[in-house]
């Protein structure tokens, strides 16, 4: 008969080795009297036996979970797994692991999202609020990351900045007629991101915003943008508030049979996965969401371990060092010089005539 294999628990590494639990749990948690020797040996065979502390046992032992939440408004949107796995690999290197809830873009839903974290223990929480919500005072610190514009906000990407960057771009490239595209605006970060580019075009530019929220509730979800009218109108640029947007606009003018980037230049938000392997490429703007995540959960563990007291502001979030991370401008093949102006530069004028 087979013998059974000792349990990966703290009685099954007591048994090999001969010692108490009481031991173990001291070697493996840094406490107690155990000498260095002995302390090697058990670590060595927990690693051995595969075993993995239980954070229920820990927080019996400790008081505290070792346990963050992450409150997402979408988790189908392809942005917010990418934050979530940032978040997770800031939190496991400051020791801590992550529960993820998402608030499907409703009040309601955030709200109890919050709540069921905090009854499962979390000891602080990061929010991606839905847009233009605050956070209410909760019971643990709130790490929030929105827009620096957003009362309470935490850390975020400088959105206006990376708007700004957007305009600048195809300011410079010639776009005088742009069409701003975003979904809502009651949305602090797509508002930003369209002041931004708005302010980096020229004084002069004609500028049209379009907002997906209002066409979808007056002619159906996913509708066409009609954005081929407007390069009909005399548009030569489409500036979308987001990669999915822009990739909308891409898709719809390429069914209209108008040539991007020749005819008309598209540029997105947020540099997500496939941004690059669209044809064509899209210029976009990328968040440093490494560095975003790493801020908010500094901060947030500043806050629980109690370190800094006015870290915590009346409104339940906290204060990192930094409030703004800047975006970086990805430029690739959806954007290029507005070919109607390069032709209108080129025509007579009054007086002038062509051999």
């Amino acid at each position: 008969m087979a013998l059974q294999k000792p349990a990966a628990n703290l009685h099954g590494i007591a048994a090999v080795l001969g010692v108490s639990s009481a031991t173990v749990s001291n070697a493996l948690s840094g406490k107690g009297r155990v000498s260095a020797e002995l302390g090697e040996r058990i670590r060595k065979m927990a690693a051995e036996m595969g075993y993995v502390p239980s954070p229920a046992a820990r927080a019996l032992r400790t008081g505290r979970s070792g346990v963050l939440g992450l409150v997402l408004p979408d988790i189908g949107n392809p942005l917010f797994p990418q934050i979530a796995q940032a978040i997770e690999k800031a939190a496991a290197d400051a020791g801590y692991g992550v529960l993820i809830a998402d608030s499907h873009g409703e009040i309601a839903k955030q709200t109890d999202a919050i709540n069921r974290l905090i009854e499962r223990g979390v000891e602080g929480m990061v929010v991606v609020p839905r847009r233009g919500t605050r956070i209410a005072d909760v019971d643990c610190p709130v790490a929030v990351i929105d827009s620096p514009s957003t009362p309470g906000n935490t850390v975020a990407a400088d959105h206006w900045d990376g708007g700004v960057q957007i305009g600048r771009h195809l300011a410079g490239l010639g776009h005088s007629n742009v069409v701003m595209i975003a979904r809502n605006p009651d949305s602090n970060v797509q508002n930003d991101r369209i002041g931004g580019i708005r302010a980096g075009l020229t004084a002069s530019a004609r500028t049209e915003t379009l907002w997906i929220a209002s066409l979808e509730e007056r002619h159906g979800e996913g509708c066409r943008l009609g954005v081929a009218d407007k390069v009909r109108q005399g548009f030569t640029a489409f500036a979308a508030a987001s990669d999915l947007h822009a990739l909308r606009v891409l898709t719809e003018l390429q069914d209209e049979g108008i040539a991007v980037p020749d005819e008309a230049s598209v540029t997105g938000f947020d540099d997500l996965i496939w941004a690059s392997v669209v044809t064509p490429s899209l210029t976009t703007i990328r968040m440093d969401m490494a560095r975003i995540a790493e801020v908010a959960v500094t901060a947030l563990v500043r806050a629980i371990d109690g370190e800094d007291p006015a870290n915590r502001p009346a409104a339940g979030g906290v204060v990192a060092d930094i409030s703004k991370v800047a975006m970086e401008l990805v430029i690739r093949r959806s954007s290029a010089a507005n070919n109607k102006k390069q032709t209108e530069d080129k025509k007579p004028t009054a007086g002038e005539h062509t051999s």
